[in-house]
């Protein structure tokens, strides 16, 4: 009796175990509900697939070009000044005309120095004749050695004090000292004119110059005789100069190297305007370029995203030129990789990808 017992108590235990194993595995199992490992799979997986646009990385032809300020100069310029103080007694220019070298612009009062002038001669004259007497005396020891040596310096002085009236009466002349345009003129006839006094000015505009400055990277990029096209404002012709100097001091406080390039002109430009000058460096057929928006900028390097089967992966690239709307990749990406350019602030690194759009 006491064994029927012990066995009845063994078969409700067991009765009652398989029971919480069945409600257990039901609840385990429900619809509707996913299991741990399922949540976990979700969380691995990214979720639902992101809608991204694309970008096939393909060749393309890149013309390296640099884009500079300058600013036209005169090829020559001078301030047409006196170097004596006296008085203006002739105008020989037009006002914007062009003038040949040598022309006579300006002519001062000189009545005193040509006075001076005609009684040196007259004196040196006088020492002449005395000099030959004393030399005919010296013959017969009639004077002294040292009266004729006196009066042979006399004559020497004498030729000094005249070349230096010369001198002074040039000056009295103010000629172009080279073929130019003149500017405007600042005195009238009569006026007492003195060194610091700008009678006009005198450029030579064809060629003229243009001046800008380029960053130091690419000092080793530019040789003299490049080509350089440049434009100005109110003009949508295209001017074309070669450059022909470069400053051998880099500027310190802008890290930038100031260029000079000959213009050819014939009359359409003028001095002091502002040009946009461009520089081609060099034709790269194969270059790698990229929408602008894919590249993302970071503190120490730059990201591209791509497709890596299906999912989004995070590349480390090196930007080189960058145009208006497409940047070069000149490290980091290869021809046929898929770049997203849509959607980037959502990605995360393998997030599941579908695409919208495919460039």
């Amino acid at each position: 009796m006491a064994g029927n017992k012990k066995i009845l108590k063994i078969i409700i235990y067991l009765a009652v175990a398989a029971a919480i194993g069945i409600f257990i595995y039901k609840r385990a199992t429900k619809p509707g509900e996913p299991s741990a490992t399922g949540k976990s799979q979700t969380r691995g997986s990214g979720g639902k697939n992101l809608l991204v646009d694309a970008y096939i990385v393909k060749t393309s032809s890149l013309n390296e070009t640099i884009e500079a300020s300058g600013t036209l100069q005169s090829n020559e310029e001078v301030q047409v000044q006196p170097e004596i103080t006296a008085k203006v007694v002739g105008l020989f220019f037009k006002e914007g005309t062009n003038v040949a070298k040598g022309t006579l612009l300006v002519k001062l009062y000189d009545e005193d120095l040509k006075a001076q002038l005609q009684k040196l001669e007259l004196q040196q004259q006088l020492s002449k004749t005395t000099l030959e007497r004393q030399e005919n005396l010296l013959k017969i020891n009639g004077i002294s050695r040292q009266d004729v040596d006196v009066t042979r310096n006399q004559v020497s002085a004498y030729g000094a004090d005249m070349e230096y009236t010369r001198t002074q009466l040039q000056k009295t002349e103010l000629r172009a000292p080279f073929s130019g345009r003149l500017g405007l003129r600042n005195i009238s006839l009569g006026a007492i004119v003195s060194p610091t006094t700008i009678i006009t000015t005198l450029q030579q505009i064809d060629p003229l110059k243009i001046d800008f400055s380029v960053p130091e990277k690419y000092r080793t990029a530019i040789k003299q005789g490049d080509m350089v096209d440049f434009k100005v404002a109110g003009d949508l012709h295209t001017y074309k100069g070669n450059i022909y100097a470069m400053d051998p001091k880099i500027d310190l406080s802008t890290r930038t190297i100031r260029i000079r390039a000959i213009v050819p002109n014939t009359g359409q430009l003028l001095p002091g305007s502002f040009a946009k000058v461009l520089i081609a460096l060099k034709n790269m057929p194969d270059a790698i370029m990229v929408p602008t928006q894919a590249v993302i900028p970071g503190t120490r390097d730059k990201k591209v995203a791509i497709a890596d089967s299906g999912r989004a992966k995070f590349v480390i690239v090196e930007t080189g030129i960058r145009n208006a709307d497409n940047v070069q990749i000149t490290s980091g990406l290869r021809v046929g990789d898929t770049v997203i350019t849509s959607g980037i602030l959502q990605l995360k690194t393998g997030v599941a990808l579908k695409y919208n759009k495919v460039k």
